[in-house]
């Protein structure tokens, strides 16, 4: 692989589904390890709740974020004992945990105790919150930009928060603010929009107190230095020191996730290979609709190793 450079790429919430991560429990003992590990930290089996479900209970904030960083963590950990190593690692929202975790900033524990805390201030934030998320398919972010002021000038409350790809853009807001957003992007020419089945208007300015109680969490753990280049989801940037890590953590709890340009960014910098580390290909999918001549693998199983682990072999 002298000739190709590597990103891991880690999902975030919405990519959950039961049975996640059992495979490589049951044949791998990095995950294993991985795992256990979690149980132990939150006092509870999340390894059954992974597995087994149900599902529900899987899908409430403050289970799937523990969820999702456990299992990306322990892909990648069996990746690295088949010396797969990446360059260069970003994550979508929760995601971003599982890359500095891979980067050496957090350790694993704390990061699990942090996006526990995370999922049950922004659980909480959501019953009290009345709001929601909807993605608006192709329209170009701008016009979205636009759409979403003309309803804050009325009034009413919503925004842009996810740039996943070009025309895929995700709206949070109150819920008057989201259909008046609606209306407006139907009838600028959006293909479709589609309600997503969240709790709450995450990334949006309304998660500001989740943002200030995360941000106390935050600062009781010790984060140390990259020993891999992250991106964040905040300024589609590398992050170069602990306290900036720490800022835009809090500040990526009501603040847009711009994936695109953080996609686009790895490409202008020689990124050729993204390695979806964890659950399903939404990444993937979105990283083709961004640039173009990339190769897209993801890892979540034995079946998907053992294919990347092919493809990454003929690539040398």
């Amino acid at each position: 692989m002298s000739g190709d450079y590597l990103a891991f790429v880690f999902p975030g919430q919405g990519s959950q589904y039961v049975g996640m991560g059992k495979e490589l429990y049951e044949h791998y003992a990095e995950a294993r390890e991985v795992f256990e590990q979690a149980n132990t930290v939150l006092n509870y089996d999340l390894a059954k709740l992974c597995f087994e479900g149900p599902e529900q209970l899987l899908n409430q904030t403050v289970h799937t974020q523990p969820a999702l960083l456990t299992v990306s963590t322990a892909v990648q950990a069996v990746l690295k004992a088949n010396s797969i190593i990446a360059k260069v690692a970003a994550g979508h929202s929760l995601g971003e945990y599982s890359a500095l975790v891979v980067a050496g900033v957090l350790k694993f524990a704390d990061a699990l105790r942090l996006v526990h805390l995370r999922g049950q201030y922004m659980q909480e934030a959501a019953a009290v919150v009345s709001g929601g998320m909807v993605a608006i398919l192709k329209l170009a972010g701008a016009v979205v930009d636009d759409i979403c002021k003309q309803v804050v000038a009325g009034g009413d409350t919503v925004e842009a928060v996810n740039y996943n790809c070009p025309g895929q853009v995700v709206i949070a807001g109150t819920p008057i603010g989201l259909q008046k957003a609606v209306k407006l992007a139907e009838i600028a020419g959006a293909r479709r929009c589609v309600s997503l089945a969240v709790s709450g208007p995450f990334h949006a300015t309304l998660m500001r107190p989740v943002a200030e109680k995360l941000a106390l969490a935050i600062n009781q753990v010790v984060f140390s230095d990259l020993t891999l280049p992250v991106l964040s989801n905040v300024t589609a940037d590398y992050l170069n020191t602990t306290r900036q890590v720490k800022e835009k953590l809090v500040e990526q709890v009501y603040s847009p996730v711009r994936w695109q340009e953080c996609v686009q960014r790895m490409f202008v910098d020689g990124v050729n290979i993204f390695i979806e580390v964890g659950p399903g290909k939404v990444l993937g999918g979105l990283i083709k609709k961004t640039v173009k001549g990339v190769t897209t693998i993801n890892v979540e199983d034995r079946a998907s190793l053992q294919k990347a682990l092919v493809q990454l072999g003929e690539v040398d």
